[in-house]
């Protein structure tokens, strides 16, 4: 049974399990709920940390403290974590947005790392036309709200197989979206449009990084994902067969699979 707690701005985040420490980060328009079963699953062997990023999940009333909040910002958060937790080192692991958090806790405290995690993440800054994208969502945002972009944005996170098979939890997703205020997404799309590219973050990794992948994301596209995962001294890669951008959803049982694998692995060698 996972226990709740909160750093004193308000950052919530759940520890479950004992054991080696895995510390999970969701995505952009996610809370950390996305990584459920993961957390199940993992705690039987290891301490889970999910965090809720503030304005969204637990840490939703935190977005007060962080109206400006940066990738560098939210890893220090991360680093408070386990600096209250009186955690050395652990595993940490992003998806998508939280990949991006993962870089930059690398940048600044790769010490606090035994190894880390792109979950259908990317190293490479945003090119012009996923910032013009990113431009019009926010102006669409301001003008309609949030639930509307949701209803354009989500069904494209998952691959066919899945869309066609399990639409009834896209719109559950869908609906869920009307907690996140609009304010909260704006800038999330903010911090992620002016990151920079951080491969050499990933080409000067001094532990194993892990990378897992689906065939069918067009978020972090195949190619885009391969291009990187040889830039690590050591690379543990995943590739999920028919799957899109959340992996933790449309193949729970082997993403949950890589993340066992990667964690043994940095725990035995």
């Amino acid at each position: 049974m996972s226990i709740t707690k909160s750093l004193p701005e308000g950052t919530t985040y759940r520890v479950n399990g004992q054991g080696p420490v895995c510390i999970l980060l969701h995505g952009f328009a996610e809370d950390g709920r996305v990584w459920d079963e993961q957390m199940k699953a993992l705690s039987s062997h290891y301490t889970c940390i999910v965090v809720d990023i503030p304005g969204t999940g637990l840490s939703a009333d935190a977005f007060v403290h962080h109206q400006q909040l940066s990738l560098d910002e939210s890893a220090h958060l991360v680093l408070q974590v386990m600096d209250q937790e009186n955690i050395d080192k652990a595993v940490l692991l992003g998806h998508s947005m939280g990949g991006y958090i993962t870089l930059s806790f690398v940048e600044q405290f790769a010490d606090r790392l035994q190894g880390f995690g792109m979950i259908h993440s990317t190293a490479f800054a945003d090119n012009e036309e996923k910032r013009q994208n990113r431009r019009r969502s926010v102006t669409f945002m301001k003008a309609h709200g949030t639930k509307l972009l949701m209803e354009q944005l989500y069904p494209n996170l998952y691959g066919e197989k899945f869309k066609t098979e399990h639409y009834g939890l896209i719109e559950d997703q869908i609906k869920a979206s009307e907690l996140f205020q609009p304010e909260v997404l704006i800038q999330y799309y903010e911090m992620m449009m002016v990151r920079p590219d951080r491969t050499d973050v990933l080409r000067n990794a001094k532990v194993p990084v892990l990378f897992v992948m689906g065939t069918e994301d067009k978020t972090v596209n195949l190619t885009d994902s391969l291009a990187q995962c040889h830039l690590p001294l050591e690379s543990h890669v995943h590739i999920l067969e028919t799957v899109g951008h959340m992996g933790m959803k449309e193949d729970p049982e082997n993403t949950t699979a890589a993340i066992r694998a990667f964690m043994w692995y940095v725990n035995e060698n």
